[in-house]
């Protein structure tokens, strides 16, 4: 541990290379706080610069990219209810209520040391135990990983506790719309209408875009709300700046900061799963096991920390697999491996035995970019939150502006922006109607997973079900789902009579 702890630092800290990290570290944030960006868009931006390097600090300098991201994400979440990256969204349910009661900088200081966090608990797992995580790793099939994925959209009952039949429908129609585009197994056309543009699928960014975005510039419209980031009793001419949490602030929130760690870090290991899951999964875990959950979603630090910590601790699981195995954890992590090989890199089981120094620099990489992109995230949020107080007759159109160019930058193509367009005004309508746009995106994120590993799971079993769901790691996965969803309708049920 503390030879690769050494050999990690002798390669991120020599001058040069350093340089590399900040640079990529402050890519990263930017690109993770524009709307649109995903971080996997972020890290093939910034594949061209990779090139240049030699295979250790081009993989050093994307996974700063990569980590940095995640935590660029949580900015315009947290000030515009906009997720920067889709990792990003269970942040705006806390994180926005908070900036708008003037607590902006508090909710940034929060989201970046959980962040922070994170990214280093997944650091020191990845190095300490990456080849006996890798073997766990191998354990998941087809059918496991639609138990992964099903965990994932069991959820859905846990995100408005108070409306979870809506909730529930919108979680299917997400899952519907996942069904859009060509069939994962018979290539063949679905739900199309014949347009081109949904070939391909919808696409989630176009859909988060307009459901966050788009969907909160209508509401502000239709129902002006000032948006301020200083607390009204202070004095608001005051700058709005990050302000990081006390230690005492941060001890209270410490079972939360450990739980997501843990969970992000575990999540990001399995091959597909990535940071969107871990956050809405660590979210909602934080939604049952919280001494008041009631809270959550009105705006308390314990629902951003819950995301953060998750997301950020996915990017360093996910560089476990692609190190011990050469399978990558998520789009980023394959992106990655692309460079390696092009590069000529052999990546496999034998890579971190017989070069360490792969593992060795993205493990250096994580702790430097954990640390230095708090410093970087405080100065870009600072001139994102100077937007705040652009009156929002003007700010409006801005961000509808921004969406616009996020979403037609995904492919160079209008039928992006049809569809982000189209999605912000059913999302204005979803939310007048009491019903859920994060159940939606969740089941458009989750959906394809799902059908494509239960698919691959019952053609292997021979068509035998009871053979897919009996398997030892599916059984315990599946009976964790069903415990999920069904809790919160019984609970319901109960207090109803009582």
């Amino acid at each position: 541990m503390f030879d690769l702890l050494g050999l990690g630092l002798k390669i991120i800290l020599n001058p040069s290379t350093f340089l590399l990290i900040t640079a990529g570290t402050i890519l990263g944030v930017i690109f993770g706080a524009m709307p649109g960006v995903s971080a996997s868009m972020a890290v093939a931006l910034a594949l061209p610069f990779a090139y240049a390097m030699s295979p250790v600090i081009a993989i050093a300098f994307l996974v700063s990219v990569y980590c940095a991201s995640i935590t660029g994400g949580g900015i315009t979440a947290i000030l515009f209810k906009i997720p920067g990256t889709p990792s990003s969204a269970p942040t705006t349910f806390d994180g926005y209520p908070m900036a708008q009661r003037g607590e902006a900088g508090k909710a940034l200081g929060f989201s970046l040391v959980a962040s922070a966090v994170g990214g280093l608990v997944a650091a020191f797992a990845m190095a300490l135990v990456s080849p006996q995580l890798s073997n766990i790793a191998l354990e998941f099939g087809p059918s496991e990983l639609f138990a992964v994925s099903f965990l994932g959209l069991s959820v859905l009952s846990c995100l408005d506790s108070d409306n979870i039949v809506k909730t529930l429908i919108s979680g299917l129609i997400g899952l519907l719309l996942a069904c859009v585009g060509m069939d994962p197994m018979l290539g063949i056309a679905r739900f199309t209408w014949g347009t081109s543009t949904l070939l391909s699928g919808i696409e989630m960014i176009p859909i988060m875009i307009g459901l966050f975005a788009v969907t909160e510039v209508l509401k502000q419209t239709i129902k002006p709300k000032k948006v301020q980031a200083v607390d009204e009793k202070n004095d608001s001419s005051k700058k709005m700046k990050t302000v990081l949490p006390t230690a005492k602030e941060v001890w209270e929130t410490k079972s939360t900061m450990a739980r997501s760690s843990i969970l992000g870090t575990l999540v990001g290991i399995l091959p597909g799963a990535g940071a969107t899951i871990a956050s809405f999964l660590s979210y909602a875990i934080e939604k049952k096991v919280s001494k008041h959950p009631e809270k959550l979603g009105t705006g308390i630090a314990d629902g951003i920390v819950a995301s953060e910590a998750a997301n950020n601790a996915a990017t360093g699981g996910s560089m476990v697999p692609l190190l011990s195995l050469g399978i990558p954890g998520g789009n980023a992590a394959a992106i990655m491996m692309t460079a390696l090989v092009i590069k000529g890199v052999q990546i496999g089981p034998l890579l971190v035995k017989t070069q360490p120094e792969y593992l060795a620099s993205v493990f250096g990489s994580m702790l430097v970019t954990n640390i230095v992109m708090v410093i970087v995230a405080m100065g870009v949020a600072k001139v994102f939150a100077k937007i705040l107080a652009i009156p929002y007759t003007i700010l409006g159109p801005v961000i509808v502006m921004l969406a616009t160019i996020g979403a037609y930058a995904l492919k160079n193509n209008m039928g992006d922006v049809i569809l982000m367009a189209s999605a912000g005004i059913i999302g204005y309508i979803f939310v007048k109607l009491g019903y859920n746009s994060a159940a939606l995106v969740l089941g458009l994120v989750l959906g394809q997973m799902s059908e494509s590993n239960f698919r691959r799971a019952y053609t292997l079993s021979n068509g035998d079900l009871v053979k897919v769901f009996t398997k030892p790691i599916t059984a315990v996965l599946m009976i964790a789902c069903v415990i999920m969803l069904v809790y919160p309708l019984v609970k319901s049920i109960l207090s109803k009579k009582k």
